[in-house]
């Protein structure tokens, strides 16, 4: 075969690199020239294009037989089609430097879970009971009628046909208290507890989050009683027509069928659900049978600011510290915002000591210095919600959140 007419033949293709038929007759000339390997390139471009092709098959099992010449190999000659008596697999490692593989593995793409032991969320038991939480009188009564008195009494949640499942969306300023809250009402149910948040689903293969999801939730049903618990619900079940995404609108599609039962039963599965901002959950989710329940879970008052404090303290060097005085002081404040004050007070008095080389205690003067320079975080978050309840509370969702503004004389 001469060889000027296969390099012609060589830069028509490379001119036309999806004409098949022409990259067809390159090979096969190439294969009949004895240029078997340089045919094996063109073919597995050939196959790339028409995985199916019978005529490049056959021609890439003419070009990877031995030579006549060579001594005959002792396992089994291939079958006309090409596809019977090949090991694949040898050819592509050792044509693989020439021929890229048609698919690859990212060194990222996630393992496909095979079993329990590869799940994407812990399931944990609590220790924490509500008795641990300061104050939120109204939220553990609401917590009570929902969750606790059915589970306790089995007689009268079969006559009154209340089920063992249900939701509850606590929402309120950050650093309130709602996921300690959450973990109290494991602990108090001896539940299981699983907490999710958007980093634990979300996922940059298609349909991956979604699966994730729906494994979450199988976990949760495994593990009955169990509380699962969303993290920042907002940021999973988002408004769907503020959402510009739609793998976060699938995404919350597929959050509604988990929590309808639609994938699976979910008698046994509490779900809670917290948030900064219940304004931007979808609707759909906050309708009865889903989030059906709403709490707000406001500052602790004085009584829960100074256990509070007392908690943080306790196991702190101090003197003479006025609770009372501190509570007094401290409106408004978050219990996050509360262990924060706790924390620089002792970096004052640490700071005092090395100065002056002489260890002393935590002292009220340190909670004054203190109290100077931190103020409540929350202060942000209630002008947000004042515009909410004053203009966005036309279906009464928000009544409560209205109640609280106006007594502590906000609104």
């Amino acid at each position: 075969m001469s060889a000027p007419l296969i390099d012609s033949l060589i830069a028509a293709v490379e001119a036309s690199p999806q004409d098949l038929p022409l990259r067809l007759h390159l090979a096969e000339l190439l294969v009949t020239a004895g240029r078997g390997p340089e045919a094996v390139t063109h073919l597995a471009v050939a196959l790339q294009q028409d995985p199916g092709h019978a005529g490049a098959r056959e021609l890439m099992a003419r070009a990877l037989a031995p030579p006549a010449s060579a001594a005959p190999s002792p396992s089994p000659s291939p079958s006309p089609s090409g596809q019977e008596g090949m090991d694949w697999r040898a050819y592509e490692e050792e044509f693989a430097e020439s021929v890229p593989p048609r698919f690859v593995r990212s060194d990222d793409e996630p393992d496909p879970v095979m079993g329990e032991e590869d799940r994407i969320v812990d399931v944990e038991t609590s220790s924490v009971r509500l008795a641990d939480v300061g104050g939120m009188a109204d939220v553990k009564k609401r917590l009570e009628m929902a969750f606790l008195g059915p589970l306790r009494n089995e007689k009268l949640r079969s006559l009154y046909g209340k089920s063992l499942r249900g939701g509850l969306l606590l929402y309120g300023p950050p650093g309130c208290g709602k996921t300690f809250l959450a973990r109290a009402v494991a602990g108090e149910m001896g539940a299981q507890f699983v907490t999710v948040s958007l980093v634990d689903v979300l996922n940059m293969w298609i349909g991956q989050s979604e699966q994730n999801l729906h494994q979450i939730f199988e976990t949760a049903r495994r593990n009955a009683p169990c509380v699962l618990f969303l993290d920042e619900v907002d940021a999973l079940g988002h408004k769907r027509s503020q959402l510009q995404s739609s793998a976060m609108r699938t995404l919350g599609n597929q959050l509604l069928a988990e929590m309808d039962g639609m994938e699976g039963v979910n008698d046994g599965v509490f779900v809670l659900a917290a948030t900064n901002a219940p304004w931007d959950v979808d609707p759909a989710l906050r309708r009865p049978g889903r989030l059906d329940r709403t709490v707000l879970v406001v500052p602790p008052d004085t009584d829960a600011r100074r256990a509070i404090l007392e908690v943080h303290l306790r196991d702190r060097p101090i003197a003479g510290i006025d609770l009372k005085r501190l509570a007094g002081a401290t409106e408004r404040f978050s219990g996050a915002d509360l262990a924060h004050l706790c924390e620089t007070a002792a970096e004052y008095a640490m700071h005092d000591s090395l100065v002056s080389g002489q260890v002393r205690m935590i002292e009220q003067r340190d909670f004054e210095t203190a109290l100077r320079e931190i103020q409540p975080s929350t202060g942000a978050w209630m002008t947000t919600a004042r515009n909410v309840a004053m203009f966005a509370n036309q279906d009464g969702s928000y009544n409560d959140l209205a109640k609280y503004l106006k007594k502590n004389k906000l609104m």
